[in-house]
């Protein structure tokens, strides 16, 4: 009985805790009620141990009794700071100890050393003499006598720097030859180096860097021995020389960083290099182990030192591409990239842990609305859930949160897994958190019976003023059985009912707004696009979110950070509910600079046809951006960028459609269209009467993606705005190349024209063409633009003409 009442206690008080701070007390008020919590679980833990002690060896209610023991208490800030104080001093500690050894043996050195100068110095004979015979002065003794050479001069000994003390690894280089492989070396095996940029004199002669190991007593020579000595530095298994225990392997290294050594320079070794790699990588992920080892450094810092790595891995076959992109992305070569080669670090990086996830187990959500089509601000969400389920090696799920039968229709979940496909998005199984209703229903039930849940039948109105007063509603401590009796009618969806919603009861008078007594159900006598007619009730996405992602075996929910003020919310529902918990996770939304991306006002342009549909290109839509010309690689780069932020981001279309540039550009064909409407003839003089037609490659800078034909003639189209900006008598007109208007160099007047290309007046510099519309600035560009360019993501419905 004693336990029960301790127990009953520890519960009361653990009650008492959390409502102070829900509410927003005191520091000193929480704190002192926290110890009450932990006095409580002390005397309860000492009940049950001390009732576990009198009971005898294997008694059946010993278990009952251990399962009622309350977990060991988290230290406190306070303790922690104490524990990590006292880490500390144990650690400046043992640093004062290693420092008085080193200090202590250095003094012995210089001790030797001095004793060994002063008896060289005392005895005599021509090794302690000058070259006239003469015994050296005081300031000689103290210095290394220099030896005579061939023809009888003295040779000055190098001299170079030593650190005697230094407590970690120094690294001396001369500033024109860095150790890049030994740097890398450090890098790869975690080892800290302290860079230092010498003086290259100072080095000892005939060695471009020395690596001096703690205490200054030892060192190495050589850029190849100290990026080796690194790699047998590291543990075995990190497989930095090769496959751990195997000779051969190691020997492998050796032979790579030979042959490489032996290349050349990179412009040289690169062919070869990549022909070998694109061998030997058939069957490997690396160059030797199973793991980033020596031999793949120097073989990445070589290919680094071109002007374009990426570009001469990717044409090197499938093999170096993927070997290239998979070592670029190790942390220890970036690194190394940033510090050697300057590389830029990355703008964003999904590569975040998530908190209490275990490979193989992890299962994240992405719940829309189907209430319109997928806009570029879903992108983020759904691209982030599919990105963690494999990362962990787990699932997604699709639900579509069918909640508001008002807003909602079958045609809309049918676009949004089509948007998703589209995306290369698939997830393990499509729900709907229809498919629960009845569930859900008879948890509302229980709520209201349990007291956790009260029926309002007060206007929308008074409802909001209360709220924002922080009084509680007069109907919140109404009886079950009258909450109930409303609830029947909420269901049925009578008169009475449909004034009727029910509310949670967490904290009338919370600073957060959304623990309010926040509604959680509502009536809606609109037929629902699945279930029909059969409710009259649904829940909200505040409710229903937490309990299905509970049942469904959600582990991670990944949520718009502008639901943070809801996440106290989510967690007191599963609280209240008893239900599974459910890690939250939040990022930041994407904002573009003037743009709508609400679904109720892109749905009123479509319903007032001012767009063609949900796939108009002008719509920031999924099937708009699409069918504009983004393609799904571009799009994924994009949110690459920005990573997994927190960070609130407010973003330029201009930043997305480069990134698509960079996608399509390499592959895309060039041709040139003109709008249909408002075409003005151009007329040369002097030019060939007959038109003609001329092939070329569809792209300046790939030819095996075809030929085209462009037509020449004395007759060309312009575009009615290009020709009444440019309507000047007398210049003379010519096409130019691109490297021609690169280099602004003149160009052969043939009195051609090419439909499409470019013109500039021989007689002057190119102006500049400003023109209103979609293509608001064209910039430096040459003084007449035929046509607009397609493919790129820009207009189309044009008359192609080559």
């Amino acid at each position: 009985m004693d336990i029960e009442k301790l127990e009953a206690a520890a519960a009361a008080q653990g009650t008492t805790v959390k409502s102070l701070k829900t509410s927003g007390a005191g520091k000193e008020e929480v704190e002192a009620a926290v110890a009450g919590l932990v006095a409580a679980k002390k005397a309860l833990a000492d009940a049950i141990t001390a009732a576990l002690a009198a009971l005898p060896e294997g008694a059946p209610e010993a278990e009952a009794l251990k399962a009622k023991l309350p977990p060991p208490p988290k230290p406190s800030n306070k303790d922690k700071k104490a524990a990590k104080d006292g880490d500390a001093a144990k650690e400046a500690a043992r640093k004062a100890a290693e420092e008085q050894k080193l200090a202590a043996r250095a003094k012995k050195k210089e001790a030797a050393a001095a004793k060994g100068v002063k008896e060289g110095g005392g005895k005599g004979g021509p090794a302690g003499k000058g070259a006239d015979g003469a015994k050296p002065d005081g300031a000689a003794s103290k210095a290394p006598a220099a030896k005579p050479n061939g023809s009888g001069a003295a040779a000055a000994a190098p001299v170079h720097a030593k650190p005697m003390s230094n407590k970690n690894y120094e690294l001396h280089f001369g500033a024109a030859a860095p150790p890049l492989l030994a740097v890398v070396a450090a890098r790869l095996v975690r080892q800290e180096v302290a860079l230092r940029r010498v003086d290259p004199k100072a080095l000892p002669s005939g060695c471009d860097s020395v690596l001096y190991l703690p205490g200054g007593s030892r060192s190495l020579r050589g850029c190849g021995a100290i990026a080796r000595y690194f790699a047998r530095l590291a543990p075995p298994e990190l497989g930095a020389y090769g496959a751990a225990g195997d000779a051969l392997s190691a020997s492998e290294v050796d032979e790579w960083i030979e042959w490489l050594s032996a290349s050349g320079p990179p412009a040289a070794a690169t062919p070869p290099l990549l022909a070998r790699l694109a061998r030997h990588l058939r069957m490997r992920s690396f160059v030797t182990g199973h793991a980033a080892s020596l031999a793949d450094a120097a073989a990445w810092l070589l290919l680094r030192q071109l002007p374009a790595p990426d570009k001469a891995c990717s044409g090197a076959g499938v093999h170096v591409a993927r070997w290239w992109g998979c070592v670029e992305a190790l942390p220890a070569f970036k690194e190394a990239a940033q510090l050697l080669f300057g590389a830029a670090k990355d703008a964003g990086s999904l590569e975040i842990p998530l908190p209490n996830a275990e490979r193989g187990k992890v299962v994240t959500r992405f719940a829309p609305e189907p209430s319109g089509h997928l806009h570029i601000g879903h992108v983020k969400a759904a691209m982030l859930s599919a990105h963690f389920a494999t990362q962990y090696e787990g699932k997604m799920i699709l639900r579509l949160d069918d909640t508001n039968p008002s807003k909602e229709k079958g045609d809309y979940e049918t676009a949004i897994v089509g948007d998703l496909q589209r995306l290369d998005i698939l997830p393990a199984k499509v729900t709907h958190t229809s498919d629960y209703f009845d569930k859900i229903l008879k948890l509302a039930t229980k709520m209201l019976q349990d007291g956790v849940a009260f029926i309002d039948p007060s206007p929308k109105e008074e409802q909001q003023a209360l709220r924002l007063q922080r009084k509680p509603s007069p109907h919140r401590d109404a009886a079950v059985e009258e909450n109930l009796r409303l609830w029947a009618e909420m269901q049925a969806g009578s008169a009475e009912g449909v004034k009727c919603c029910m509310r949670a009861k967490i904290d009338p008078a919370s600073d957060n707004g959304a623990l309010r007594d926040p509604t959680i159900f509502r009536c809606n006598l609109e037929p629902h696009h699945r279930t029909k007619d059969k409710y009259k009730v649904y829940p909200t996405y505040d409710l229903a979110c937490p309990i299905v992602d509970a049942w469904e075996g959600v582990t991670h929910a990944l949520r718009d950070r502008q639901y943070s003020d809801r996440d106290h919310q989510y967690v007191w529902f599963q609280q209240a509910l008893q239900l599974r918990k459910v890690d939250l996770w939040g990022f930041s939304r994407i904002n573009f600079v003037k743009t709508l991306l609400s679904k109720r006002k892109l749905q009123w342009l479509v319903d007032e046809g001012r767009a063609d549909g949900w796939d108009d290109p002008r719509f920031p839509t999924v099937a708009g951006i699409l069918r504009r010309g983004m393609t799904v690689q571009g799009l994924k780069a994009f949110i690459l960028s920005m990573g997994a932020s927190k960070n609130t981001n407010l973003m330029g279309w201009d930043k997305i459609w480069a990134f698509n540039k960079a996608v399509i550009d390499p592959s895309v064909p060039r041709y040139t269209a003109l709008l249909a409407d408002g075409l003005v003839p151009l007329s040369l003089e002097g030019a060939p009467p007959a038109p003609f037609a001329e092939t070329m490659a569809a792209h300046p800078k790939d030819e095996s993606l075809g030929k085209k034909v462009r037509f020449f003639g004395p007759t060309v189209l312009l575009q009615a705005e290009d020709a009444v900006a440019n309507a000047v008598a007398g210049p003379v007109l010519t096409r130019l190349t691109a490297e021609e208007r690169r280099d602004r160099r003149p160009a052969r007047a043939e009195g051609l024209i090419a439909v499409g290309d470019p013109l500039v007046g021989l007689g002057g510099p190119a102006a500049s063409l400003r023109r209103p519309g979609p293509l608001a600035s064209l910039g430096r560009r040459p003084l007449i633009r035929l046509g607009r360019r397609v493919g790129r993501g820009g207009r189309g419905d044009g008359v192609c003409l080559g």
